[in-house]
């Protein structure tokens, strides 16, 4: 395994990262769960990224349960906030109360006396951000969490944050989590630039376009059975958008590049976006234990640039890189 800083922080993460959306507590059973944190571990993998509306709050329960035992200081622990997790009206959003209430609740659910980061799960536009950053800073104040982060926030409100911060003497955003694949690339014209200027590492969501990138959705054929385009716990309706002929026909000439590298489709997908020097860790999912140990032989690999061109001839046709200068669809993770 390689590992990288977090953006200019000291902190270090494995390239890749295990993340729980649609797995624990909702797509796998608990025991199958355990065996794919048991097998990252054994890969190397020292991060492990949630949230607590995953799986109505059952993903980080499964995590805790599944980490116990391991030594903490050698672990690195993601969570989120900012989705609904009850009926009330206070149980969403980036207020302070919620924000005070959901770390106490996430720490309990993980068995952990801290979050190595805690990450703002969408901007919160009913909240003042200065009720919000004062809220987060006082959560690392008090221990609860090391560094804080946010996920799919668009370039402006990032440096909205960080100029807040900067003022009022909190402490910065470090890391940014955003959607991010061959397929979908709407980072890099604006959050990866000031990203790169203000010292924040992007931690990427879906490198393998939910799974369309292992080449296994074949054009004019239903998708297979028991894929995600077959799930109905949330992740058909993602998928969905990379469902059509001309970007599963593009996908499918993917595959000599990859045989030529020796590479498994998803291995390129994940050293594509391992490239990115801006990229700290990229997140992969796993229902079964050799989803994980082929994922993590994308780390330590080099794409040259000959490579790289030819990804993108292949690939740029079908390629989203503003709908609309937001980060990503405002849906989960």
């Amino acid at each position: 395994m390689e590992f990288r800083h977090l953006g200019r922080s000291g902190l270090k993460i494995s390239e890749i990262a295990y993340g729980n959306w649609l797995t624990h507590g909702s797509q796998v059973e608990e025991d199958a769960a355990h065996a794919c944190v048991r097998a990252a571990l054994d890969e190397g993998i020292t991060t492990f990224d949630t949230a607590d509306v995953y799986a109505g709050t059952r993903a980080e329960a499964v995590l805790g349960r599944a980490l116990e035992g391991q030594r903490r200081e050698g672990l690195e622990i993601f969570t989120k906030v900012y989705w609904p997790t009850g009926p009330g009206q206070n149980d969403r959003g980036l207020s302070r109360k919620h924000i005070m209430e959901s770390i106490d609740a996430s720490l309990r659910r993980l068995q952990t006396d801290y979050v190595d980061l805690y990450q703002a799960h969408r901007f919160d536009y009913e909240t003042p951000l200065e009720e919000t950053l004062r809220a987060f800073d006082d959560v690392v104040r008090q221990g609860k969490a090391l560094y804080i982060g946010v996920s799919e926030w668009r370039a402006e409100e990032i440096a909205q944050a960080l100029k807040i911060a900067d003022e009022m003497g909190f402490d910065r955003i470090i890391s940014s989590q955003p959607q991010y694949s061959m397929l979908w690339r709407v980072i890099e014209e604006e959050v990866v630039p000031l990203s790169e200027k203000e010292g924040i590492g992007q931690i990427v969501w879906s490198p393998i376009a939910q799974g369309v990138l292992t080449g296994k959705y074949k054009p004019g054929q239903p998708p297979p059975a028991g894929s995600r385009a077959t799930d109905d716990k949330g992740g058909s309706d993602m998928v969905s958008r990379w469902l059509q002929d001309d970007v599963l026909t593009r996908v499918q000439q993917l595959e000599p590049i990859a045989a030529d590298l020796g590479l498994s489709m998803a291995q390129l997908a994940v050293a594509w976006v391992l490239q990115n020097p801006n990229v700290s860790a990229a997140i992969v999912g796993a229902s079964r234990p050799e989803q994980v140990r082929d994922n993590v032989k994308a780390a330590g690999v080099t794409l040259d640039a000959d490579v790289m061109k030819r990804i993108d001839d292949v690939i740029a046709p079908v390629v989203t890189r503003d709908p609309g200068k937001t980060a990503s669809p405002r849906k989960r993770p």
